[in-house]
């Protein structure tokens, strides 16, 4: 691949600066595993240098980390599972081919991933992450084939811009879902009196606001960076030609190696009818969609949390199926989009328990908050979860930690819960573009190292910071 430093001068500010911080990070940024252990043992030294911590203690809190969330994991992994099982579908597949043809130019093809990227990881992050990956790749072939000189690892940025921005104010925003979970944390220690629905959160005013308007300024940014045709680098500089237009997996066949054997033999076993069976598949799908529906009609949108998020996209996966082989077979296919974070979440856990345990999370909680005033608390609060998902990427799990510190803070000031955590939940997402964690996923599907992508996702960070300062002082609520 040729280095896009020997490309020639040009372009506007935006896309030069974009240009070169995307070579310091190419040579300089480790992989995703690296990173973490990296973060680990920065924070093992900051913790015992900080809070005057042991360093056997350190490594306690460190063990005792790793198993601190396991449920909250299996939350994250269900997911992006169902979420990849849908994206992969052949009719999610086709879809976004047809709209892959629809760019005439490279700013118009990245601006395109990443309004879908964003608008879809407002309803569900790990659909965004899996859908924005194959949109990505699906729109560098588009371009490759009719002569477009897009940049391929933009695109992939503009494919994860969901996970970089949006999804923490949506339907699967850790936070808020926590908050309006019966019985949560925050109620256990007394700092709310009861679970906050999603009417005073993802569903505020203020937060549909700070997503119409993020979107729309990240779509101006995704087109400044995009890079002229002499310095844009083509799908093919990453993945062969024989490769590229072969599927990504067996996932569009949306057919179990039985199921082909089972039509061509008269002799089908009961098994096998019963594994294949439509009707059993939708009256399964059906009495999940059910349920579903019976939480909302009894406690309105507010009955949305983590576990009805996930029992509602397992169903609608089981629904657009219909066959229950056919389903499980497409889980298969999903678990090598979750290998990496199952892989690394419990590394960043054990990060977290070293931040939590050693005291060090809630130090720097309070010392930022302690700054600030009730015009800049929102600030504050997106500053704060911005710096700590640096080294502890699990929105919910950060939450757990960060949470009482901020709705305390928030509180004394007269801020209301849901906007603190909604201000919260902007930094948590934000950092996310410099942290390679949840594109994981991502990198398997486009084929592309982080390092060849998370230039631009930088430069995608940097140009954030002053639009969300100032949309988050001046948003009421």
């Amino acid at each position: 691949m040729a280095s896009s430093a020997e490309t020639p001068a040009g372009g506007n500010v935006i896309e030069r600066m974009g240009e070169r911080i995307a070579n310091v990070v190419e040579r300089w940024m480790p992989s995703p595993f690296l990173f973490a252990i990296i973060l680990s043992y920065i924070v093992f030294v900051v913790g015992m240098v900080v809070e005057g911590q042991g360093p056997t203690d350190m490594v306690i809190f460190w063990y005792d980390g790793f198993w601190e969330f396991l449920t909250f994991a299996m939350q994250m992994v269900l997911i992006i599972m169902t979420g990849f099982v849908i994206g992969y579908h052949p009719r999610v597949n086709d879809a976004l081919q047809r709209l892959a043809t629809i760019p005439t130019s490279s700013g118009q093809a990245v601006v395109l991933v990443g309004v879908v990227a964003m608008a879809l990881a407002w309803i569900h992050w790990g659909l965004s992450l899996v859908v924005g990956a194959i949109f990505a790749r699906e729109m560098g072939k588009a371009a490759y084939r009719k002569g477009i000189d897009v940049h391929y690892p933009l695109l992939c940025v503009a494919g994860y811009m969901g996970l970089g921005l949006t999804w923490h104010w949506g339907l699967s925003g850790s936070a808020p879902l926590l908050l309006a979970t019966p019985g949560n944390e925050f109620i256990e220690l007394g700092i709310i009196d009861e679970p906050v629905g999603t009417s005073a959160t993802i569903f505020s005013t203020y937060a549909l606001t700070l997503t119409a308007l993020s979107i729309v300024f990240a779509a101006i940014v995704l087109y400044l960076l995009s890079p002229t045709p002499e310095r844009s680098q083509a799908i093919t500089e990453y993945i062969s030609e024989e490769d590229l237009f072969e599927p990504v997996t067996d996932g569009g066949d949306a057919r179990p190696e039985g199921e082909a054997s089972a039509e061509s033999n008269d002799d089908v076993v009961p098994a096998e009818k019963i594994d294949n069976s439509r009707i059993l598949g939708g009256i399964i799908a059906l009495t999940g969609v059910a349920v579903v529906g019976w939480q909302f009609y009894t406690q309105g949108l507010d009955a949305l949390d983590l576990n009805v998020l996930n029992f509602a996209f397992l169903f609608v996966g089981v629904a657009i199926y219909t066959q229950p082989a056919v389903y499980r077979e497409r889980f298969g296919d999903a678990s090598s989009a979750a290998a990496g974070i199952i892989l690394l979440f419990p590394f960043f856990a054990g990060i977290q328990g070293m931040m939590a345990s050693s005291g060090l999370a809630e130090t720097m909680a309070e010392g930022l908050l302690a700054v600030s005033t009730p015009e800049t608390f929102p600030v504050i609060a997106w500053l704060t979860a911005a710096v700590v998902n640096l080294f502890v990427p699990s929105g919910g799990g950060e939450w757990i930690v960060l949470g009482p510190s901020v709705l305390e803070a928030a509180q004394d000031l007269g801020i209301p819960v849901g906007h603190a955590t909604m201000a919260y939940a902007v930094g948590d997402a934000h950092t996310n573009l410099l942290n390679p964690f949840w594109a994981l996923p991502l990198l398997a599907i486009t084929q592309i190292r982080a390092r060849e992508m998370f230039g631009y996702a930088v430069a995608m960070l940097l140009a954030l910071i002053p639009f969300l300062a100032v949309v988050l002082y001046f948003l009421p609520y």
